[in-house]
């Protein structure tokens, strides 16, 4: 059945999505989607949905289970696993050196790593025993940045390179090793294309972590803390969930194949709850949807809040527009097996995706939107043009099991009644 907001919500929202520009009565549309479609069929546990415009939160929504095993309510506070949106806050952290001038994009990666200055492309072979052959081009920084440096990611199931990384837990979801480690063996492991001739998903971002933590000279969580986490008040928002905050971290799901899920990983005994040896720059991160929002609400606004001014609003802009050579999008240049990768008009900057033309993306939105997603199916985007912020929490692996992300952005655009555009 339809979710009925209460009398005192409805006032509040319609309000608020007054004030914002936007439909009380379709952006009510978006709880009853999501429950009827996803959590009374049991195929989520829950959800929390945040939209943001015009300097106000619009809508807020939290629906179903955090723990659907002990009956624990999603809420305001609740903790969620973001994996890849941590992307995004690691590109944002070499971009601070970048304006500092002590990093260029153009900098050759093995000016920050010696020990790959051999790295060779794949051809044929097995680990350890590989054929390779040199690159076209050293691999640079900017290749780590927008995914088209070589590597790639063993979950992706495609390549014997794929598979030396499954080999060595490069990647993996269950952090094993340490960043450390994870450079050394990466020494040993071919490329599997020159860097600039593919788009590939990949522990590129992991990498900017690491070169984040050479620069600065201290270790890379700490940058984050020091640097952007703090200064911002993300109070909630670490690489582990501290004893006194672990009742609030949310369970993560795996989808069955059948329209179900099953439990993957308990908040009770969950790696998260202690410090990692791993500290990865790619998805190691958990947060709260207010704390995102203060994340996102700094880049909306051209790189500061409250005085807190993380970049430079042409920092900001270079960052946010598609670095893809020759302007190719993902269909283009891609080799990966991600879901986003097969979105026509969407190319990549510099942590980003980017909507290119939304046209042929056949769905709303607008042209310099900028967004990403995490495995567990959380998703954000934020849109200059519209002045608009949306954040999605749900904890369910993979994020390819359902096609959430896109629905969510035809319900959300065609709830807009004041185009800024």
């Amino acid at each position: 059945m339809p979710v009925q907001a209460s009398p005192s919500r409805t006032a509040s929202l319609g309000s608020a999505a007054s004030a914002a520009g936007f439909s009380e009565t379709a952006l009510l549309r978006i709880d009853d989607h999501l429950q009827r479609v996803y959590l009374d069929p049991g195929k989520l546990a829950g959800t929390q949905t945040l939209i943001y415009r015009r300097g106000q939160i619009a809508y807020r929504s939290s629906l179903g289970h955090a723990d659907r095993e002990r009956s624990v309510p999603i809420k305001d506070d609740t903790i969620f696993r973001i994996y890849s949106m941590t992307k995004p806050i690691t590109s944002v952290a070499l971009m601070m050196l970048f304006e500092e001038g002590r990093v260029q994009l153009d900098d050759p990666v093995a000016k920050y790593i010696p020990e790959w200055a051999g790295l060779g492309v794949f051809q044929a072979g097995l680990a350890p025993l590989f054929l390779t052959k040199p690159p076209a081009r050293l691999m640079q920084v900017v290749d780590l940045l927008r995914h088209t440096s070589g590597l790639t990611y063993g979950f992706q199931n495609r390549t014997n390179v794929d598979a030396a990384y499954r080999d060595k837990g490069i990647g993996a979801f269950e952090k094993a090793g340490t960043l450390e480690s994870w450079i050394a063996d990466l020494a040993r492991i071919p490329l599997e294309f020159s860097p600039g001739d593919a788009w590939n998903y990949s522990v590129s971002t992991d990498v900017v972590g690491y070169i984040v933590q050479k620069i600065s000279g201290m270790p890379f969580e700490q940058f984050v803390k020091q640097r952007i986490l703090d200064p911002l008040g993300m109070v909630d928002t670490d690489f582990h969930v501290p004893p006194a905050k672990a009742h609030r971290l949310a369970a993560c799901y795996s989808a069955d194949g059948k329209g179900g899920m099953q439990l993957s990983d308990d908040p009770a005994n969950s790696s998260f709850l202690a410090p990692p040896d791993l500290i990865s720059g790619g998805g190691g991160l958990v947060s709260t949807t207010d704390d995102y929002l203060t994340f996102c609400r700094a880049l909306l606004n051209g790189g500061e809040l409250n005085g807190v001014r993380l970049l430079g609003p042409k920092t900001l802009k270079l960052m946010t527009t598609n670095h893809l050579p020759g302007n190719r999008d993902l269909t283009e240049m891609s080799r990966s097996m991600f879901s986003e990768a097969t979105n026509a008009g969407i190319g990549f900057g510099l942590g980003f995706a980017v909507n290119m033309n939304p046209a042929q993306t056949l769905l709303p939105g607008s042209v310099g939107e900028y967004y990403w997603g995490g495995a567990a199916s959380t998703a954000f985007w934020i849109d200059p043009a519209e002045d608009l912020i949306t954040i999605f929490m749900t904890q369910l692996l993979p994020s390819s099991a359902y096609p959430i992300r896109r629905e969510l952005r035809t319900l959300v655009y065609s709830a807009i009644t004041e185009s800024n555009v």
